[in-house]
This record gives C-alpha cells, sequence and structure tokens, in this order.
C-alpha cells in the first residue's frame, strides 16, 4: 500500500526518538512492500520559535491531508510559565481539535519480561493488559476558563453525544478482549459524570455480550495499583483519563513503554508516546523509544489496517526485552543497557 504518514518529532527528546521510528517504518515499508511517505513538520515550542505560533497552518493542513501523523512530544521549560499566552502544549490541544480525534486509546500491558522493573509485585501485575479510552475533545481542557487575581474557573461541559460515540467506541473495542467495560466517573458529585453514567448504561443495552460496570474515578485510581489485571477495556473523561493513563505508566513500569493512538470516526489518527519531551534527558541519547515504536504499530493496526505489520512490530519489542535489552528508565540488574539508537537498532534486527 502507499501512505502518507506526517511526523511531528516536537520539542527535547523527540527528534531522537522519532528517529528509531523512522527505522522501522522504512524497515517495514521493505519486508511487506509499501511505499511510506513521511514528510515531518513543526509543532510546540519548535513552531513557536520558527512561526511565533504553536500548531502552524501549514502544520495541520499537512496533517489533515494523511493517512495518519506521528507526534514524539511537545514541552520546553523556557514556556513553562502559565501567564504566557503561547505555549507548546497549545498546540496538541489544538491538533487534537482539528484532527478532530476523540477517543485516545492507551494501552497498558505488562510485559512478562519486565515484572520486576515496575514498584509493583509481580504477582500482582501478572497477566494486566488494559485498554484505557480516554474522551480528548471535551471536558475541563476545553470548557470556558476564567481567570482574575484572585479567582480562577474552569468548566467541565460534556454533550450526550460527545460521551456516547467515545463509549461505542468503548464497547466494539472491548467486543474484541475480554468483553468487559469499566466506565470511571464521579457520578457521586459532577453533574457531567451523572450524564456520563446514564448514557454509559443506554449505549451498554446494544452491546448485551459486553459487561458494564460503573466505578468511581478514586476507586479506579486505588484498583489500578491493588487489582490492576481486574480491568479489561477502562473508559473515562478527558482529565481522568489523563491521570490514571499516567498511573497505568507506572504499573507497567515506564513511561517510556506506553504507546496511544487518538482516533476519530474515519481511518486517520494521531499517535504518539504518553511521555513528555524531556529536556533534562534530551540529547544524550538515553531515551527509550520503545513507546514510540509501539505507537507506530498501533498506527499499522488502526489507520493503515496492516495487522500482520503491527504484529510483528509489537513482537520484535518483545523479543528485544526477552534478550535482556534495557534502555536507562527500565534497566534491571543482569541486562544490556542500551542508547536510544541501539534500542531502535534492536528492533529493527529483530523486524529484518
Amino acid at each position: 500500500m502507499e501512505a502518507t504518514i506526517t511526523l511531528l518529532p516536537g520539542d527535547g527528546i523527540g527528534p531522537e526518538v522519532m528517529a528509531e521510528a523512522v527505522k522501522v517504518l522504512n524497515v517495514v515499508a521493505r519486508k511487506y512492500g509499501h511505499t511510506f511517505h513521511l514528510p515531518q513538520a513543526l509543532i510546540g515550542a519548535a513552531a513557536i520559535d520558527a512561526t511565533g505560533t504553536a500548531l502552524p497552518d501549514e502544520t495541520l493542513e499537512q496533517c489533515l491531508n494523511s493517512d495518519a501523523v506521528l507526534l514524539i512530544a511537545v514541552g520546553d521549560p523556557r514556556f513553562d510559565n502559565p501567564a504566557l499566552k503561547v505555549r507548546p502544549e497549545q498546540g496538541l490541544l489544538a491538533l487534537r481539535k482539528g484532527m478532530d480525534v476523540f477517543a485516545n486509546l492507551r494501552p497498558a500491558r505488562v510485559s512478562p519480561y519486565l515484572l520486576d522493573a515496575s514498584t509493583i509485585k509481580p504477582e500482582v501485575l501478572q497477566g494486566v493488559d488494559i485498554l484505557v479510552v480516554r474522551e480528548l475533545t471535551g471536558g475541563l481542557y476545553f470548557g470556558h476558563r476564567e481567570r482574575s487575581a484572585d479567582r480562577a474557573v474552569d468548566t467541565m461541559v460534556y454533550t450526550a453525544a460527545e460521551i456516547e460515540r467515545v463509549m461505542r467506541m468503548a464497547f466494539e473495542l472491548a467486543r474484541g478482549r475480554r468483553r468487559k467495560v469499566t466506565s470511571v466517573d464521579k457520578a457521586n458529585v459532577l453533574d457531567c459524570s451523572r450524564l456520563w453514567r446514564q448514557v454509559a448504561t443506554r449505549v451498554a443495552a446494544d452491546y448485551p455480550d459486553v459487561t458494564l460496570e460503573h466505578m468511581l474515578v478514586d476507586t479506579a485510581a486505588m484498583r489500578l495499583v491493588r487489582a490492576p489485571s481486574s480491568f479489561d477495556v477502562l473508559v473515562t473523561e478527558n482529565m481522568f483519563g489523563d491521570i490514571l493513563t499516567d498511573e497505568a505508566s507506572m504499573i507497567v513500569g515506564s513511561m517510556g513503554m506506553l504507546p496511544s493512538a487518538s482516533l476519530g470516526s474515519g481511518t486517520r489518527g494521531l499517535y504518539e508516546p504518553i511521555h513528555g519531551s524531556a529536556p533534562d534527558i534530551a540529547g544524550k541519547g538515553i531515551a527509550n523509544p520503545l513507546a514510540t515504536i509501539l505507537s507506530v504499530a498501533l498506527l499499522l493496526r488502526y489507520s493503515l489496517r496492516l495487522e500482520e505489520e503491527a504484529r510483528a512490530v509489537e513482537r520484535a519489542v518483545d523479543a528485544v526485552l526477552a534478550a535482556g535489552y534495557r534502555t536507562a528508565d527500565i534497566m534491571q540488574e543482569g541486562m544490556t543497557l542500551l542508547s536510544t539508537a541501539a534500542m531502535g537498532d534492536a528492533v529493527v534486527a529483530r523486524l529484518e
């Protein structure tokens, strides 16, 4: 097949991690007979430095004309002042909105080779395979805001239609897994959550083969570390999902291991590792590229419909871990420490 995949390296470790993703895409294209066009564009602090805006119009246009978009991360310490009118994170929010990707899929599967990399007991982690579906374009992050010297307002707004579309995606995905959906809310306090629970219950009636359970977000946060294997598909609103997926990354052992896919109503998606730009380690060659490489697998699966190729990438990552290769964030005693580029090479060698 022929496909255009727009690359957004972003800031910090972005360019060096993106280089490893490009290696993987090139090998997949060569081995399976595809043609991947890989144009690059600016976003985040890099875009602000070059154009004065975090998401240039040309970048959004390029993304909308692509089959898929691969983004690494945005963020720079120079822009850490919340009072600044232009900040790198605005580019990411605007891109998600512009692409109308309303569902963020974050799989958290514990590799049997990384059971000791987490601070949680290995016996608790056995068999953990969670898919978090986070609503991505509504809620507090996009609601009305006000700010004065001594008062601030952030508004959480959801419509039934916004909830229903992400809920249906969660149920459809659960049908291909273990047929269980956990809907996470704060219905004992928030009206938005009461609507969320009402819509979830209504949608569940159309999926009698899938079990639905409702869970308050504080209970879900505790259950994630107490009994993570009890979850299959977990669906929740924007801010709760942001927090819970970061927690899930620690179950897996490192943010450097978690990919994500942001999808809308079509096949075009936005794919990114869940880690940040990590400016403190940028240029040192020690960043973990595996979350990005696993994001490439999700891109192949969901946007390009190349399941065989996606599984091949995932198997290559498993094989590298099984061989005892590690980057600094997941290093264990007796394992072999690799640089960012060497880890990418190790995955490519197994793909070949």
